[in-house]
């Protein structure tokens, strides 16, 4: 099955790509996510293409990783699976990355949006890292990311608590470029990405990873050490725990084990 769509003339020089499960608020299971890694590694080789848009729908962008697809499994099938490499070579991509972000952008999917180069978010945007409340913590860049993005003690707050951050205060921070009224959010973004497609593509890849390595330094260190502790977690009964509540609908019973 197919989970993401592709449309290379969106705009001239620019490539859209939709993630397509919307009954399960685009939940990142490891079939999408390996499509998207595919999708960009052909648009990074494709000469027509010089900027890439990932969008999600009204609804959301991305409301997390697919619970059922991890709930079962201990830390050594999860380092067994690697599912992180996927993420790994997604960051390698050399072209500039717009997501356009309207409803949630939780968990994964909000670790998604900040793999991406710009933000362009909806008045409705909500981003967050609630891993917190299902007994383990962001896995894919969460904790490294968002502390960039928005200072240590803000990101500490939201990986804690597992509370949202609106559109606005994103904005404010600095996670988000423009925050605009949801049904201009993919326009905003596709008119983003002509302008930029407009320079050079050599300057711009260039440009994307002299950024990117100001942002990054020290970066593989840290999500090494968050993959190794997210890994670990699996081994806990509060992981079960709050992962069959999420998937019972019901509120979880830490016990701190």
């Amino acid at each position: 099955m197919k989970f993401l769509l592709e449309e290379r003339a969106a705009r001239p020089g620019v490539a859209l790509l939709t993630l397509n499960r919307p009954k399960e608020l685009n939940a990142l299971n490891l079939e999408l996510m390996q499509e998207i890694k595919e999708s960009l590694q052909a648009l990074d080789k494709d000469d027509s293409v010089r900027v890439i848009v990932l969008a999600g729908n009204e609804k959301a962008f991305a409301a997390g990783a697919d619970i059922k697809q991890m709930a079962g499994r201990n830390s050594v099938d999860m380092l067994k699976i690697d599912q992180f490499s996927t993420w790994d070579q997604i960051r390698k991509t050399k072209k500039p990355i717009i997501a356009a972000v309207s409803g949630f952008a939780l968990g994964g999917g909000c670790e998604l949006s900040m793999l991406c180069d710009m933000i362009i978010a909806s008045e409705t945007a909500k981003f967050g890292q609630p891993e917190i409340k299902i007994g383990v913590m962001p896995g894919a860049g969460g904790t490294q990311r968002l502390t960039k993005a928005l200072g240590k003690a803000k990101a500490m707050e939201l990986v804690l608590t597992g509370d949202f951050l609106s559109a606005t205060e994103a904005e404010k921070h600095g996670l988000v470029n423009k925050v605009v009224p949801v049904e201009f959010y993919l326009t905003e973004a596709l008119n983003l990405a002509e302008k930029i497609s407009k320079m050079s593509p050599l300057a711009a890849s260039l440009a994307k990873e002299a950024v990117n390595r100001s942002f990054e330094t020290f970066l593989d260190e840290g999500l090494h050490f968050e993959r190794k502790n997210f890994y670990l977690l699996f081994d806990s009964e509060d992981q079960k725990e709050g992962m069959n509540a999420f998937i019972e609908k019901r509120p979880p019973k830490f016990t701190g084990k």
